[in-house]
């Protein structure tokens, strides 16, 4: 059966995605913990991170880093936050988001039910700093 993020990449459920290329994607999360907040995730699933192919997983961490550089470019931020949680999804994903405390990088303030016309502009930021940055090809129009 395949993942929610399986059926996201799919184009089965809606997802707004700053990143495709062959192995990886990355869209914005739906619970992000701050406005950017995105997942970047191998297109395989795989349930552990550390059950992934090392080339694999070395490609969405240099990805989720390219989406890292893009947000704090984007929304100013001091740092861009990084965390492999993987308990809500049973599919590698790494949450990178725009960060400017240590206090942000705690799950129990999620928002609940983000605008999404905030997070449409969020993802449009992104996808600008990406291009700018020199990453046009793998960027996908909204």
């Amino acid at each position: 059966m395949s993942t929610l993020f399986t059926r996201i990449i799919n184009g089965e459920l809606p997802g707004r995605f700053v990143w495709k290329d062959e192995d990886v994607v990355a869209f914005l999360s739906i619970g992000p913990l701050a406005d950017g907040h995105t997942l970047v995730v191998p297109r395989a699933e795989f349930d552990l991170w550390t059950d992934a192919p090392a080339d694999l997983l070395a490609k969405v961490t240099a990805v989720a880093q390219t989406i890292g550089q893009a947000q704090i470019e984007a929304f100013g931020s001091a740092r861009a936050g990084l965390i492999v949680a993987g308990f809500e999804i049973n599919h590698l994903h790494l949450h990178v988001w725009p960060s400017n405390s240590e206090a942000e990088y705690d799950f129990k303030r999620v928002q609940q039910n983000p605008d999404p016309a905030v997070m449409d502009v969020a993802a449009e930021k992104i996808r600008a700093a990406l291009r700018d940055a020199g990453h046009g090809e793998f960027v996908p129009e909204a």
